[in-house]
C-alpha cells in the first residue's frame, strides 16, 4: 500500500477556515486553532441571527400597521379582528407597506376593516 499524504488536503482546510476568518480582531484571522473557533461560533449567530430576522420584521410591520391604524381611528388588534371576520387575506407585510405608502388604499382597507 502506498503511504497517503495528508498535507495537501490539510492545508485545504486550513486555507478555507482562515478565509471565513478574514478580518476578524488579534490573532484570529491568522491562527487557524482560534479560527476555527470563531468561524464555528460567528456561524452560529449567523444561523440564530437568520431566525431573529424574521421575527424583527413581523414586529416591525405590525408596529407600521398600528401607526396606520390609529391615525384612521382604529387599534393594530380591530383592524386585524375587522379583517378576519370581513373575510380579507392580506398579511401584514403587504398591510405595513400599504400604511407607508399610500395611506389612501389603507383607509379604504381600515373602512371595510371597521364594517
Amino acid at each position: 500500500m502506498a503511504r497517503v499524504k495528508t498535507a495537501i488536503i490539510t492545508k485545504k482546510k486550513h486555507k478555507k477556515v482562515l478565509k471565513r476568518a478574514k478580518g476578524y480582531y488579534g490573532a484570529k484571522h491568522y491562527r487557524f486553532r482560534q479560527a476555527k473557533q470563531a468561524v464555528m461560533k460567528s456561524g452560529a449567530y449567523a444561523y440564530v441571527g437568520r431566525k431573529d430576522k424574521k421575527s424583527n420584521f413581523r414586529k416591525l410591520w405590525i408596529i407600521r400597521i398600528n401607526a396606520g391604524a390609529r391615525i384612521n381611528g382604529l387599534t393594530y388588534s380591530t383592524l386585524i379582528n375587522g379583517l378576519k371576520k370581513a373575510n380579507v387575506t392580506i398579511n401584514r407585510k403587504m398591510l405595513a407597506d400599504l400604511a407607508v405608502t399610500d395611506p389612501k388604499a389603507f383607509a379604504e382597507i381600515c373602512k371595510i376593516a371597521k364594517k
